[in-house]
């Protein structure tokens, strides 16, 4: 008898009659033979279970080839395939897998004939259309069924479906085009007419929670399906188009695509902005997902529009109300991508020069803040006296806001000061560009960070309280700088708002000053100049992209964790699949494409390279690493062979070492405990910075990293500067602007002279 071959051992076939023994097959056996042991059991659709021996060498197709044989079915074997009891498809990638568990397994159709059949029903739509839908939502996802699915037309009848149902069959077929998507292909034929349909159902009051999950999934998916996203494609460009998507592409769509059908449904955003409030926390995380698509992929023509709707929709009080309403571990992820695009979004304000005579949203702020400022403007025969009035020291507002951009113009609220004598009045308007530079150097308005609201308060008290004038504002910025970055922001991320706010508000002056006047003995003023700001800021990115670099090389040297056991949530987990050994190995390719993984009883030596990592995790299918999730085993049995699982004595508290993987279902891709927080912050910050639409740092490890790594380069520059006795300026002033547009980097459509 070869041992190369799958062999009936069980008694419910002894009366067939025994085929012939292959030397690379399957064969049933009435008898057990001595040293065969079983390795699966195995059930036919007709309910008939036998006890089988497979090799783990052998193709699947010529295991289901033996066991037709062995069976006598009389249809071709390729009408039949092999699934375990959760039915997983069981390909050559996770045979052995599947029989080094003793997974019972299924013989049924195959995914050809189980497309079809889908298919055929989704075109009758008779009563048991919710059935087949529910088929389809679990099937979609394997490679070889959407195949078939999409070669016999059956996204055409999944389109036609979602166009003309509602409720719960509604919800199945849109849950079965998101799990669709999750493929790289074969969902390239969705046209507007499909996308605003989706957007339709989205802003309806009244479609179900269920309806708007799965299509919130796929709006979001939609917007990040752009052709910039596409793999292989420039990261930066000259071009001033988006680059074209190759033919069959489904990076075709994009922000633009999406928005253009948004605007047709004007209370799409307050509906999705008004659903983070929701009770059911996924909702509120795929909400939470979708505006943080829109914010990271939105494009300069559609800029200006999308981000003033969600400034007038308030967002960010949404999101505060949503921190505090729902358990912070299922959406820790999505707030600090928001908290990430919304430095962003700040720092391109920063940046935006402020062009009144351009920009007629620019002039409309201004003329507010004239009006509310209950000043009368002023003119002599040389020159005219208004913006000066309200603090600034010229009457050019472009210069004016050259440091903090439409950013300052965003903070600058105008307070009565006409009652004090002119010398005595507080400058209004530079007192708030010097406080929003200074709050964005604190958050670090150059990379992902911390962001909130801004107040220049402190600068009123400090002034009126020194008794100061116009004169001595240089010093009250240096005085105002102290408070904010040595006492009222101290921790202010852990702190309670109102004792930050405490700490603005009701400090002495006196200490203030006294605390100031030590640390000026302690450091030169060089550190507070603008250029040694911006040279921070710079090395700051320099820093952060060398820690990435180093985060992921930590991932493709590998390591081991161990399985955890994740804990109830309400993000909706398609099956907890329990890991059958309880300690796994992790890499990334050189690619950084694929996580490829072991498990194993115990740890071995890994050789470099993948061969003995022969199960892998796609990253792009990695849409949040969440950190406190799961549970180590209560007990861990180490023998080869013995699954893993939980005692009625599981443990219900969360490892702070632990991580899981999730899909944009929410479906759990790996659940692991890392042995120490070193290694931790390495892998939960470099899964992060290696997503796509990730970038932010989730330990303090990292951050503290990062922030060595900067002062230790801007102690070496400046080492640099004052062995040449370099005079480092207080400021640079721009040139003027050239005359004409007519040079090799103008990005400018006309000629100033013209």
């Amino acid at each position: 008898m070869s041992t190369n071959g799958l062999h009936d051992a069980g008694s419910r076939l002894s009366t067939a009659p025994a085929p012939q023994p292959a030397t690379n097959g399957a064969g049933a056996q009435p008898q057990r033979k001595p040293g065969l042991v079983p390795t699966n059991n195995v059930t036919t659709k007709d309910g008939l279970t036998v006890r089988a021996r497979i090799e783990p060498s052998l193709p699947v197709d010529d295991v289901v080839r033996q066991l037709c044989l062995s069976l006598k079915l009389k249809d071709p074997p390729a009408m039949y395939a092999l699934r375990d009891e959760n039915d997983e498809l069981v390909t050559n990638d996770n045979l052995k897998k599947k029989i080094k568990g003793k997974i019972n397994l299924k013989l049924v159709s195959a995914p050809a004939i189980e497309a079809a059949e889908i298919v055929e029903k989704l075109a009758t739509r008779d009563a048991k259309l919710g059935l087949t839908l529910t088929s389809l939502r679990r099937f979609i996802r394997e490679e070889q069924f959407a195949n078939e699915f999409l070669q016999r037309e059956g996204l055409y009848e999944l389109i036609d479906v979602i166009n003309n149902t509602h409720g719960n069959t509604l919800a199945y077929a849109l849950t079965a085009m998101q799990n669709l998507m999750e493929l790289d292909y074969g969902w390239q034929s969705l046209d507007d007419a499909f996308i605003l349909k989706v957007v339709q159902i989205l802003s309806s009051e009244q479609s179900l929670i269920n309806v708007c999950r799965p299509a919130t999934a796929i709006l979001k998916k939609l917007v990040e399906a752009s052709p910039a996203s596409a793999p292989g494609a420039p990261t930066a460009s000259s071009s001033r188009g988006p680059p074209a998507p190759p033919p069959g592409s489904i990076f075709r769509y994009g922000f633009e695509v999406v928005f253009e059908q948004m605007r047709k449904e004007k209370r799409l955003l307050e509906t999705v902005v008004s659903r983070l409030g929701s009770a059911d926390t996924t909702m509120a995380l795929y909400s939470m997902m979708l505006i943080n698509s829109l914010m990271a992929h939105a494009s300069d023509t559609r800029w200006d529009e999308f981000i003033a709707e969600m400034e007038r929709l308030n967002v960010r009080k949404a999101v505060i109300r949503l921190m505090s309403s729902h358990t912070i571990e299922d959406l820790t992820s999505c707030i600090l991508d928001f908290q990430a695009n919304l430095i962003r979004i700040t720092f391109r304000k920063k940046r935006s020069v402020v062009e009144p005579d351009m920009e007629p949203a620019h002039a409309t702020a201004l003329r507010y803040i004239w009006e509310n400022s209950k000043l009368n403007e002023e003119s002599d025969d040389e020159s005219v006296l208004k913006w000066r009035k309200i603090g600034f020291d010229t009457e050019d507002i472009t210069q004016e806001f050259r440091e903090v951009g439409v950013l300052g113009l965003d903070c600058l609220v105008v307070q009565e000061q006409i009652s004090r004598p002119e010398e005595r009045r507080c400058p209004i308007a530079k007192a708030s560009n010097e406080v929003a530079d200074l709050l964005s150097e604190h958050w670090a308005i150059y990379e992902p960070g911390y962001s909130t609201s801004t107040t220049f308060q402190p600068f009123f008290l400090n002034f009126h309280k020194s008794g100061s004038s116009r004169g001595d504002f240089p010093r009250l910025v240096a005085l105002t700088r102290s408070q904010y970055s040595k006492v009222a922001l101290r921790r202010e991320n852990v702190r309670l708002w109102h004792e930050v706010e405490h700490d603005f508000l009701e400090c002495e002056y006196r200490a203030v000053r006294d605390r100031q006047m030590q640390e000026l003995e302690m450091e030169d003023d060089i550190m507070s100049k603008i250029p040694v700001r911006n040279l921070r800021a710079k090395l700051y990115k320099e820093s952060f992209d060398f820690v990435r670099q180093q985060r992921i090389h930590c991932l493709m040297e590998g390591a081991w964790f161990r399985n955890g056991l994740p804990l109830a949530t309400a993000i909706p987990r398609d099956s907890v699949r329990r890991p059958t050994r309880p300690w796994r190995f992790l890499r990334l390719d050189n690619g950084q494409k694929h996580l490829h993984y072991v498990d194993s009883a115990e740890k071995f030596p890994v050789r470099k390279g993948l061969e003995d990592l022969p199960e892998r995790i796609d990253i792009s299918v990695i849409s949040e690493v969440a950190t406190g999730t799961c549970a180590p085993f209560p007990t861990i049995n180490t023998r080869d062979q013995i699954d893993v699982t939980p005692g009625p004595t599981s443990p219900t508290m969360a490892s702070p070492l632990s991580f899981s993987l999730l899909s944009s279902s929410g479906a759990s891709l790996a659940d692991q405990i890392a042995p120490d927080q070193a290694r931790w912050a390495d892998w939960t910050d470099g899964l992060n910075m290696l997503r796509r639409d990730g970038g932010h740092v989730a330990s303090p490890e990292t951050e503290v990293f990062v922030q060595a790594l900067t002062e230790i380069g801007l102690k070496i520059k400046l080492l640099d500067l004052s062995g040449e006795k370099v005079e480092i300026p207080s400021g640079l002033v721009a040139g003027p602007p050239p005359t004409t547009s007519d040079f090799f980097f103008s990005d400018l459509s006309y000629d100033t002279q013209g």
